[in-house]
């Protein structure tokens, strides 16, 4: 499957049952939600997906039941997040066997690589792959940051490193990306909070959290804005802004599980260390998701615009 680098796709929660193992059953429920939303990919793995405590059969069996429930509607994606370039090589290997049509890939984790380092590890792994590959460019949380001549080098060697998640926290970096590299680097914004600001300048994509518990109201900020009705889009995103900074927190895992338990199509089990949240924090949590839900907006039919 060709994968077409825009629209909405979920950076997706796993789901674990009470006594730590893959609930299938719930994970299906969400990503059939997703489906029905309209969503135009499925990333798995990523931070919300708990990557960095899954074991590789585990992730091996998210990605085959993914791409069987998917059954080709969108493209499934799989982040790539090692500590070596062998480790994702190999990983990026099994996702191609699995069925996966793109990848998600993350610089070395753990050692802060220099620049050459970093572009090393890219185009070694990418030159090991016929998949697609998008580069997560998160300097914030993992302190390693792709820059534009850096971006030159990949995209002027590698074919299949075709999109940026641009998660720098700069929304001037997306015109700076489409100046340099015009169509040629697809950009999809990374960041809920700042998410409109992106498309409305220039990204071609939304690769999102909240949509885990809130899929229809994500997919539909999306379409109203690309179909140029940007006060609707404003209005439904302003609503939706206290449940989006849910997602640029340390417990972003926990506070969007509980967000999703609270539309049905999740549950809050996570895979220690972390743990639910609990005290004060959970009841701000509950507040603002209360408080959003008794707000919940009516949606125009956004599907067919």
């Amino acid at each position: 499957m060709d994968i077409t680098w825009e629209g909405v796709m979920p950076a997706i929660t796993t789901k674990f049952t009470s006594d730590d193992k893959l609930d299938l059953h719930m994970f299906k429920t969400n990503i059939d939600a997703q489906i029905d939303a309209g969503v135009h990919g499925i990333v798995l793995g990523g931070t919300l997906g708990e990557a960095s405590t899954l074991r590789e059969e585990e992730k091996r069996k998210l990605t085959q039941e993914t791409v069987k429930i998917i059954n080709g509607k969108v493209p499934v994606l799989l982040n790539i997040a090692e500590q070596s370039t062998k480790a994702a090589i190999e990983a990026a290997k099994k996702a191609e066997d699995d069925g996966a049509n793109a990848l998600m890939m993350l610089p070395p984790m753990r050692y802060k690589s220099g620049d050459k380092e970093t572009v090393t590890y890219f185009k070694t792994v990418a030159k090991s792959t016929k998949l697609p590959i998008m580069v997560y460019n998160n300097p914030v949380d993992y302190k390693i940051e792709v820059t534009l001549d850096m971006f030159k080098e990949l995209v002027n060697d590698c074919p299949n490193i075709e999109a940026v998640k641009e998660s720098t926290r700069d929304i001037t970096n997306v015109t700076r990306i489409i100046n340099r590299f015009g169509n040629r680097l697809k950009i999809m914004t990374g960041v809920d909070t700042l998410a409109l600001e992106s498309l409305l300048m220039g990204a071609h994509g939304w690769i999102a959290g909240l949509v885990c518990a809130f899929p229809k109201e994500t997919v539909a900020i999306y379409e109203l804005q690309r179909a140029g009705r940007i006060r609707e889009a404003i209005e439904l995103y302003r609503w939706f802004m206290p449940l989006l900074e849910l997602d640029i927190n340390p417990k972003l895992v926990q506070n969007i599980k509980l967000a999703e338990v609270y539309t049905c199509i999740g549950t809050e089990y996570v895979r220690p260390p972390r743990l639910p949240l609990f005290g004060k924090e959970r009841e701000q949590v509950i507040d603002i998701i209360e408080t959003a839900l008794s707000k919940r907006p009516f949606l125009p039919p956004y599907k067919q615009l």
